[in-house]
């Protein structure tokens, strides 16, 4: 009884093996928006459209509506080339287009048409129908 008993406790075989646990991916369940935007106007077409959706908004005549179409300005200068990039094109010091930019800019048409340009935009007038 006692070889029996050598044989039932004796390890036959080998233990398994752990298997490496596979590492998991965390993936961030948002996206940089601003990121996003900017390579969307990289595309000319694109800026277009959102100058002009921006411009238009702008034409309500409140403050912030108004601030928006600098702020369109600026992200488009930026996906454009850059901020620094369109000063130069424009011969405006860089600390001033900033300025110009900001939500609290207030370009006048020259420089509006002139930074435009620089991107090589323009400016058109339409009907607006009530």
């Amino acid at each position: 009884m006692t070889s029996i008993k050598k044989k039932i406790t004796k390890k036959t075989s080998k233990p398994a093996k752990k298997q490496p646990q596979e590492k998991k991916r965390v993936f961030s369940p948002t996206i940089d928006y601003h990121q996003e935007l900017i390579k969307f106007l990289k595309v000319r077409k694109n800026a277009v459209e959102y100058l002009n959706t921006a411009l238009e908004e702008s034409l309500k005549g409140d403050e912030e509506s108004q601030a928006l179409f600098l702020r369109a300005l600026k992200n488009v200068a930026e996906a454009q080339g850059s901020v620094s990039n369109l000063a130069k094109q424009a011969h405006i010091r860089r600390e001033s287009l900033y300025r110009i930019l900001s939500e609290k800019g207030n370009p006048e048409m020259q420089t509006l048409t002139t930074l435009l340009g620089a991107m090589g935009f323009g400016i058109h007038v339409y009907e607006i129908k009530n």
